[in-house]
């Protein structure tokens, strides 16, 4: 479960650069404190390396159960308001990424790709 507080744009990163990345080795999901709507800006530079995420769609973390997840992700430093039924998972992190939101898309791009790199590690270690 990668969480955020709107789920609009580095959880959707996170979501789809898992599907892509860690196809058949791992099951994910992503939501917000929050729902909102996927960034157009997230959508167009994930399509830029090949990573379609225009399906993907903003959900309210509250519409989970923290039990069926083994490892949660906060990407914006929310973990701090997340139910602590969602940060004693096996595995928790808060990445603390900023926040593209109101910016170009050259800092979109150097979010996605700080993204892509912890995906990558999370994916190996998970493995």
């Amino acid at each position: 479960m990668f969480v955020c507080k709107k789920n609009s744009r580095r959880s959707q990163m996170a979501e789809g650069f898992s599907r892509s990345l860690g196809k058949g080795k791992i099951s994910v999901v992503s939501s917000g404190l929050e729902a909102s709507y996927v960034d157009p800006k997230t959508v167009e530079i994930m399509a830029e390396i090949g990573i379609d995420i225009s399906n993907q769609t903003s959900q309210a973390l509250s519409d989970f159960n923290p039990g069926d997840y083994d490892a949660v992700i906060s990407l914006c430093g929310c973990g701090v308001n997340l139910p602590p039924e969602w940060v004693t998972r096996e595995v928790f992190e808060d990445w603390q990424l900023d926040d593209p939101e109101g910016h170009g898309i050259e800092t979109f791009r150097r979010i996605r790709d700080e993204v892509k790199q912890r995906v990558e590690k999370l994916i190996a270690a998970l493995s």
